[in-house]
């Protein structure tokens, strides 16, 4: 009996780990399988892809860092949003450490090849590399300034019942007009579907256009190629911020999908209050 129980004693080490190994593999394969499952059934019930690429330029960190955060606590169940920060080549050494930085950390940046411009191809840089930069294709991309304030569910919802191609997507130019088949879509966030991106790198009329108001080009490129045959300007859910721009603004309204123009913390801060998009935080007792 003795004897017996020298050995069991001496097992109980073995049987112990054993027993919590299994229960480590167990747990981390379990939550891992569930992890993965989840997002994955996630990703199967979206009804499209989209991806926001801001317009911006290498210095801006701070405004690079707020949007972060105010695109952070924001999700759509019927889209699958990535967003990137876009702007040209880097210049200073402290660029390419801190941005750098940025991309290990958030890998959110794409880099074109150009240099920084408003008006000579930056847009049709942005536009025409992405088939070639990018390791996927979506459904749609966006080209968004970075003085707005995007609603991601009220634009996926908008979104949902529109064509997946040849659509051209935004807030349509002069201010007053309602009509999309005139004139061409505001810089301020304008959508194309895949198709017309593709076109667009790969044809010759948008290469030999790339000098001049880059948003009104877009329209030109189009109309010149007989493209974008569904168009859809969404007035007055995507305007720019009160007295900012003429008959272009108005009153924040509750069924926004985008508010422009946010050039100064106090008119960020008044967005953000409207739209309540603090309302998901649990108070503590701290």
């Amino acid at each position: 009996m003795h004897r017996r129980r020298q050995v069991l004693a001496a097992l109980l080490p073995s049987i112990f780990f054993s027993l919590f190994f299994l229960v480590y593999i167990f747990f981390n394969v379990g939550v891992k399988s569930s992890l993965v499952a989840s997002k994955q059934s996630t990703l199967n019930h979206t009804s499209f892809s989209l991806l926001i690429g801001i317009l911006t330029r290498p210095d801006n960190y701070d405004r690079r860092h707020f949007l972060r955060l105010v695109y952070g606590i924001q999700s759509s169940p019927i889209a699958e949003i990535d967003m990137k920060f876009v702007f040209c080549k880097l210049t200073k050494d402290e660029q390419r450490l801190l941005i750098s930085l940025e991309i290990l950390r958030y890998n959110d940046i794409i880099i074109l090849n150009c240099t920084e411009n408003m008006n000579s191809g930056k847009t049709y840089t942005y536009f025409s590399s992405l088939p070639y930069v990018l390791s996927r294709r979506y459904d749609y991309v966006m080209k968004a300034d970075d003085d707005i304030f995007i609603r991601l569910l009220p634009l996926s919802l908008s979104l949902k019942p529109l064509p997946r191609r040849d659509l051209y997507y935004g807030f349509v130019i002069p201010c007053n007009s309602m009509n999309p088949y005139v004139d061409y879509m505001s810089g301020m966030g304008f959508l194309l579907s895949w198709d017309l991106v593709e076109w667009i790198g790969s044809s010759d009329i948008p290469a030999n256009n790339t000098y001049g108001p880059e948003d009104r080009l877009v329209g030109k490129w189009l109309n010149l190629g007989n493209k974008a045959k569904n168009r859809f300007s969404n007035k007055p859910a995507m305007y720019d911020y009160p007295g900012t721009n003429g008959r272009c603004s108005h009153e924040l309204i509750p069924e926004t999908i985008a508010v422009h123009r946010l050039k100064r913390w106090d008119q960020w801060r008044n967005a953000l209050l409207y739209f309540n998009v603090t309302r998901g935080l649990h108070l503590s007792n701290m």
